[in-house]
């Protein structure tokens, strides 16, 4: 999707690209990061497509500090993403260029954008898609964490799709290596993603600090989200949504929870322990029900008897099908107008038109406001929350005694 272009957005003078620019041709914008912009680039002996991100790195922009601090993290991704090359669930860097004022990556080209946005025009999706999606993250994770790297910034905007709808983990800005029983601390990521334990550490000198376990707190609130539309931790003042993460506070609320299996409902909460000894790993989280359905792993040995009884079973269950299928009952306007968000092709249809009128809203980021979209009902009182209040976070005494009490 081309995005819009700004002034922020110019390309790098020949002599600033000149090694760039005789392998590759820019062309329109595709994405735009706080400090890079991706562009669709054309390799110009081969006609074929690719993506490139165009960092600036000089003075005007950066304070020094801040310059040898992008360079350093580059130069970091660069290598963890040379050394993951070749999963098929993992961005393939193509090649990178370093100059005086700007630096260049060049990825696979992934047509279909950012899983963000193809949630954003599909609302929510199935448990077949979301099994399909998960499965090639969980994939994806287990081989990092076998490597001893930490992505540390897993989100829907930082998974990319192909024509085909396969994923691919992109963005290792904040990933590092991490050996067996070290630790981290550092505060990192995306708010509504952030697992309980960096919260913590980040709030008490004395905390252990966190491991590989906050990759896969952020894949059970990225299920969360593509199957209910909106993440499971939200509120309008950031730091009581930063209170429901620690404490684990989330539900499967009615309508959009009604029809999802009780399997899946199960792996989202192994995956959302607030205590990450007792969270799933990738390798048992893929070894979970959910991933093992309609698989057909195990062949059925059954004796004549069983088939015979199988036989009638299905027999009788088609005959019910057809007679359910008889006697639905029609949407009356008297349906409609007592609870038409209770109505599941009703819902999603609600849902899909405020997308298309208010889809503009839907930021990225630490500002993102999706779930406000998906709020039907006021917010009920929570922690000792005042709903005459006003206003987002405010560094207060009365907020950090909301996340110390």
């Amino acid at each position: 999707m081309t995005r819009d272009v700004g002034p922020e957005d110019e390309l790098p003078d020949w002599a600033a690209a000149k090694e760039f620019y005789q392998k590759y041709d820019p062309k329109d914008v595709i994405g735009r990061g706080i400090s890079s912009v991706v562009r669709r680039c054309v390799h110009r002996a081969t006609g074929q497509e690719f993506a490139v991100k165009i960092m600036e790195v000089t003075a005007e922009r950066l304070s020094p500090e801040q310059l040898e601090e992008v360079r350093e993290a580059t130069r970091r991704e660069t290598q963890i993403l040379r050394q993951v090359a070749g999963h098929p669930h993992i961005i393939t860097l193509i090649d990178s260029y370093e100059s005086s004022s700007f630096m260049f990556l060049v990825f696979d080209l992934m047509r279909k954008g950012e899983l963000f946005d193809y949630l954003t025009e599909k609302v929510a999706l199935t448990e077949k898609e979301a099994r399909s999606i998960m499965r090639s993250l969980l994939e994806a994770v287990r081989f990092l964490h076998a490597n001893n790297i930490v992505h540390r910034d897993l989100k829907p905007e930082n998974i990319l799709l192909d024509d085909n709808l396969q994923i691919r983990l992109s963005d290792f800005g904040f990933s590092c290596h991490l050996e067996p029983g070290e630790k981290l601390r550092e505060l990192c990521g995306t708010p509504g993603y952030l697992a309980p334990e960096i919260l913590r550490c980040s709030m008490d000198e004395t905390h252990i600090g966190y491991g590989k376990e906050v990759d896969l707190w952020a894949c059970g609130v990225i299920l969360f989200t593509l199957l209910a539309g909106s993440p499971p931790f939200w509120h309008r003042r950031q730091i009581l949504m930063l209170r429901m993460i620690m404490e684990g506070r989330y539900q499967f609320r009615s309508p959009e929870w009604d029809d999802r299996s009780e399997t899946v409902k199960d792996l989202i909460s192994r995956l959302l322990q607030v205590d990450p000894e007792e969270r799933l790993t990738a390798e048992q989280a893929l070894q979970h029900p959910f991933f093992q359905r309609c698989e057909g792993i195990q062949a059925w040995s059954l004796s004549p008897l069983q088939r015979f009884r199988v036989a009638v079973w299905t027999v009788l269950a088609a005959g019910r099908v057809a007679l359910s299928t008889r006697r639905v009952r029609p949407l009356t306007k008297g349906a409609l107008l007592g609870d038409p968000y209770g109505l599941r092709p009703v819902r999603q249809l609600i849902d899909s038109c405020a997308f298309r009128l208010y889809g503009h809203w839907v930021k990225k980021g630490e500002q993102q406001n999706r779930a406000a979209l998906f709020q039907h009902r006021p917010p009920g009182p929570y922690l000792g929350y005042n709903p005459e209040e006003e206003g987002d976070l405010i560094n207060t005494d009365d907020d950090s005694t909301l996340l110390h009490s």
